[in-house]
């Protein structure tokens, strides 16, 4: 529930599901909005971070104090609308500088009913966050302000993250196809269930036509399109709960067809080779994370945005119903799987983003790998 109001000096407080309060002004919307509290340790890429799929659902807390320092533009955005369920940053911009700032991040979060919080001191919620892991939480201001337990109440009573089902409540409802730019090479099937929209540009920037399916879509579906290449995208929820989408992916695999997933996709063939996901404590979120190339020792600085992970063994390669599999990238700073690859046939995964948007470029080659497995395939 939200009102729509410019005040945004009107009181406002934050609420965890085990009763820590943070008292501060309201940001955006006023009125009240629940979530899962995670923190995004990105210092820029506000926007690319508040429109991406993935954030469904939940409350982003910004380590870095100063927020919407370039204002609001409309090129950057990755889908049509802001997806984060609530926001938190402690020192908003005053006055938005930027050459193509439209209009400031505060009347863009009030213009499409994000309820928010200022003032806080978002290192200390960081570090509770990190101590005692993403949970519950629930943003009041305005006239939604209440006594804390009443408040407290209200946000134990919603659902937890783990086990949500959500990728079809962000994905695209019509297929639709972003053409190659320039002479096109190859065509690609890609699954939608949360994608962003720099994905299928980097694609295309490599000649390639992408046709973005539904995450309803079947195996049909994608051979309809007469896939040289398939794609699984990122998105929000429990990847315990896709079963359709391991279905989808075990049939391409079945297939040996060129796949290539990244963050939920690479759960999802996780799942699809008979890996387990797991939840992490509080997950990986921003676009400076250290991760290792296992294939070729490489370390990139990477963009982040989950909260589950692949259960694979680090150390050893594994048999699976489709050849074996071994894990090809490692975060190094938990040893948490963040890559996936079959070795006898071309299919792997990154958990990941290396779309860069927003983000290091570090990991752009793995589109260029894709393509390698298409061109290989092809010959």
């Amino acid at each position: 529930m939200t009102t729509s109001t410019r005040g945004a000096k009107a009181p406002a407080v934050l609420v965890l599901e085990d009763g820590r309060v943070f008292r501060g002004r309201a940001y955006g919307a006023v009125g009240e909005t629940f979530g899962e509290a995670v923190f995004s340790t990105g210092m820029t890429g506000y926007q690319e971070t508040l429109t991406d799929p993935s954030y469904h659902r939940q409350v982003v807390v910004m380590t870095a104090p100063h927020v919407g320092n370039t204002g609001v533009n409309d090129e950057d955005p990755e889908s049509s609308r802001i997806w984060v369920s609530g926001y938190v940053v402690r020192d908003p911009a005053r006055v938005p500088s930027n050459w193509r700032s439209r209009r400031s991040l505060d009347e863009e979060l009030e213009r499409q009913g994000v309820v928010g919080i200022c003032g806080i001191d978002t290192r200390a919620l960081t570090r509770h966050l990190r101590e005692r892991g993403a949970m519950r939480v629930g943003i009041f201001s305005g006239e939604a302000v209440a006594e804390d337990a009443a408040l407290l109440a209200k946000v134990q009573a919603q659902p937890q993250m783990k086990g949500a089902n959500l990728s079809a409540e962000v994905a695209t409802k019509e297929a639709y196809v972003v053409p190659a730019i320039g002479e096109k090479r190859f065509t690609v099937a890609a699954v939608d269930l949360g994608i962003k929209g720099m994905t299928p540009h980097r694609m295309a920037e490599r000649g390639i036509e992408v046709h973005v399916l539904p995450a309803t879509a079947t195996a049909e579906d994608v051979y309809a399109v007469d896939p040289d290449g398939v794609f699984f995208s990122n998105g929000p929820g429990d990847p315990a709960t896709a079963d359709h989408p391991v279905s989808v992916m075990q049939a391409v695999l079945e297939r040996r067809t060129p796949l290539f997933g990244i963050c939920f996709g690479n759960q999802i063939l996780g799942r699809a080779l008979g890996f387990g996901t797991y939840k992490l404590k509080y997950g990986h979120r921003g676009i400076n994370q250290p991760v290792q190339d296992r294939t070729t020792g490489k370390v990139e600085v990477t963009a982040h945005n989950h909260g589950f992970a692949v259960d694979a063994p680090l150390d050893k390669v594994s048999d699976t119903p489709y050849g074996r599999a071994e894990v090809s990238h490692v975060c190094l700073n938990d040893n948490v799987v963040e890559g996936l690859q079959l070795l006898d046939q071309p299919a792997f995964s990154v958990q990941y983003h290396p779309e860069a948007a927003a983000g290091p470029h570090d990991a752009a080659y793995l589109f260029d790998r894709f393509v390698s497995l298409m061109e290989a395939e092809r010959a």
